[in-house]
Parts: structure tokens; sequence; C-alpha cells
């Protein structure tokens, strides 16, 4: 299959038009915006370390490891901005995290581990931003986090883990945007790790989330934003996993979520206006094992997608030009609960070539304009397994593959 054509962002910067605020905000019409310039190379590798060895605590641990190549921020308040920004990572980027418990982890724990090779934030409340966004990364981006407790208690317990080879935000409060945002990664991304813990008497949320192109768009208090996103990953593989084991366990959800490109766009105001082409050649898994012995309510969870997209204006006009194409080396997911006794499990894996959704609000008197072009030439798989080796209330396993998925809805909040 011929792969669709990439915009070349680099050196050519093809004007987006920017909007005037419906509801009067102070944008100044009268000053240039404010230029911005950033150019960024990473070639050394990027790593970050840390354990924690306690015995016993009353209130908890907190650990927080990032690990990041190239970032930037650039935030108006009443004014204008235009933003040239280039990041290229070259080097290795490594987050771990490792948290060993004797005894007891206290109230509430929470451990986060990061790694990212560039990341980028545009912001504007009461102001417009125009903004030509370019991130290469070629080199490997990982993050490890795990928890070491086989001996030891914890009441509530958080292990987050997020690995993306490059990502970029756009955020807006009463404000405005027009954004090109070009995206390519050729290195694997992995988040990785878990939790062994004796027992936990509250609730438990281990997740790794992985995506090797990521752009979150969000605005608010009548904002309007029209964007352009090209998306390439042909790294080998981008992988999600996480792994689970409980001697005794109350409430648990052990959650991995690999995504080749992901794009989430959501606004509240009159326009939300996205052209978006997403390319992956990349495997991309997500894996999710959990175990506990004894158990009151787990919950294992893993998704895979070459090529996500989902679009959401709370306003009066949604327009989508949608472009995914999934090829190469094939999405899996698969998750698996193993316990001897207890009430109730949970077992779900999904998998995607691609997949996009539009929504607009009909109270708004919305409409809705999409062209949506999906084509999807490698394996996808899904597998769930649940195994009770005595006694269970309720188990429900769930497994769902699908090669190309849209939805698009009219539609009032809340409905």
């Amino acid at each position: 299959m011929r792969r669709p054509a990439m915009t070349r962002l680099a050196g050519t910067l093809t004007a987006i038009p920017i909007f005037v605020m419906l509801s009067g905000a102070a944008t100044s019409q009268t000053l240039s915006p404010s230029p911005v310039l950033n150019n960024q190379i990473n070639l050394g590798e990027i790593f970050s370390e840390q354990t924690l060895n306690v015995q016993t605590v009353s209130d908890g641990v907190t650990a927080s490891t990032t690990a990041q190549a190239n970032g930037v921020s650039v935030g108006v308040t009443n004014a204008d901005a235009s933003i040239t920004s280039n990041q290229t990572n070259q080097g290795a980027v490594y987050g771990h995290t490792v948290v060993d418990v004797g005894a007891n982890a206290g109230t509430s724990s929470a451990l986060r581990t990061t790694a990212v090779g560039n990341s980028g934030a545009f912001s504007a409340s009461n102001g417009t931003i125009s903004a030509f966004a370019v991130q290469t990364n070629s080199a490997e981006v990982t993050a490890r986090g795990q928890v070491e407790a086989a001996d030891a208690q914890a009441t509530d317990l958080t292990v987050s883990t997020l690995a993306m080879g490059n990502s970029q935000g756009v955020n807006l409060d009463n404000g405005s945007a027009g954004a090109r945002i070009s995206q390519s990664t050729t290195a694997n991304v992995l988040a990785d790790g878990g939790a062994i813990v004796g027992h936990v008497t509250g609730n438990s949320a281990v997740t790794s989330t992985t995506a090797g192109n990521n752009i979150n768009i969000a605005g608010a208090n009548q904002s309007a934003a029209r964007v352009i996103t090209d998306q390439a990953n042909t790294a080998e593989v981008t992988q999600a996993s996480k792994f689970t084991a409980y001697g005794n366990s109350y409430l648990t959800a052990t959650t991995a979520t690999a995504t080749g490109n992901n794009l989430a766009a959501s606004n509240e105001g009159p326009l939300l206006d996205v052209k978006s082409n997403q390319w992956n050649t990349s495997y991309v898994r997500g894996q999710a094992e959990g175990t506990s012995y004894l158990f009151g309510a787990a919950q294992t969870s893993a998704y895979a997608a070459g090529n996500s997209s989902q679009v959401n204006n709370v306003g009066s006009e949604l327009v989508l030009d949608n472009l995914q194409t999934n090829t190469g080396g094939g999405v899996e997911a698969t998750a698996s609960f193993s316990g001897s006794d207890g009430y109730d499990a949970v077992t779900t894996a999904t998998a995607m070539g691609n997949a996009v959704t539009g929504y607009v609000c009909s109270k708004c008197s919305g409409r809705m304009t999409v062209t949506n072009t999906q084509n999807n030439s490698a394996d996808v798989g899904a597998s769930s397994s649940t195994t009770i080796a005595s006694s269970g209330r309720q188990v429900t396993g769930v497994s769902t593959a699908i090669g190309n998925n849209a939805s698009f809805n009219v539609s009032a909040p809340g409905y």
C-alpha cells in the first residue's frame, strides 16, 4: 500500500487563520504578536533514576521521576504570540523508579515515572497564538516504575508510568489558536513495570501509557481553534505493559494503554477545525497482567491502537478531516487475571488499527462536517484471559479487535 503524503513542515510555514473571540476576549488587535523562536537539539543520553527503601511509614510514600530530552513552554495572557518551535532528540531517554517497602506503605502512596523525547506546551488566556511546531525523535524512550512490597501492606496505592516519543499540548481559556504541528518518531517507546504487594486494604491503580506521538488540544470558556497535524510513527515497537501481584486485595485496577499516534482535541466554543494525518508502521502492544490470591474487585485492561483521534466540541461547529493509515508491525492487546477466591473480576482487551471519534453539541445548534479515510493493512489481535481457581461472585471477560473504527455524534452533553 502506498504511504499517503506527509506534509514536510520544516522550513515551510503555512498560514493558519486566527480567530477573534465571540465573547469579547481581551486580545490586542493593534499590537503585533510577540514572536517566539525555539530551536532545541539533544544528542546526549538523558536518564533519571531513584530508589526509595522504607520499612514502615504512616502517611505514605511519594516518588516522582522525570526524564526529558527537550521541553518548551510558551504562554500568553491578554496578549498574542507567534510561535515557531523545532525540537530534535537523538539521545536515549530513560526514567526508572523503584519503591521497596518492608512492612507498611501507609495511608496513600503514589509513584510516578515519566520519560519524553520532545515536549511542548503552548497556552493562551484571553489571547491568540499562531504556532508552527516540529518534533523529531530518533532515540529510544523508556519509563519503568515498580513497587516491591511482597511482605508489606498498603492502603491506597497509585503507580503511573508514562513514555512518549513526542508530545505537544495547546491549551486555551477564552483564547484562539491557529496551529500546525508535525511529529515523527523512529525509535522504540516503552512504559513498563508494576507492583508486588502482600495486602492492599484500599484502592490500587497501576497504569502504563505509551504513545509514539501525542497531541493534546484543550479549549475552554468560548475558545476557538484551527489546527493541522501530521504524525508519523515508524518505530519497531511501541509498548505499554503492567504486571501486578497481590496476596490479598480489596479494589485493584491494572491498565496498559499503547498508541502509535494519538490526537485528543476538545473545545468549548464556536469552532474546532482539525485536519489530521496519522501514519503508523510500528508494532503496537498493550499488555496488562494481574494476579491476586484473595480479591474483592479486580479490573485488568489492555488497549492498543495504531492510530487514535478524539475530536470533540461543546459548541456550534466541528470540522474534521481525518486520514489514518496503519500498516507494518501489527496491533495487539492482551489482558489476563488470575485469583483463587474473591468477588468480582473484569478482564478487557481492546485492539484497533485505526480509531476516530467526533462529537458536537446539539444543544448549541451544533453542526458537524466530517471527512474520514481509514486504511488498515496490519494484523490486529486482542486476547482476554481470566482464571478463578476456587470461587468468585461475578467474572466478566471482553475481547475486541477492530481494523477501522469510526464514531461521530451530534448530541447534548451527558447523553
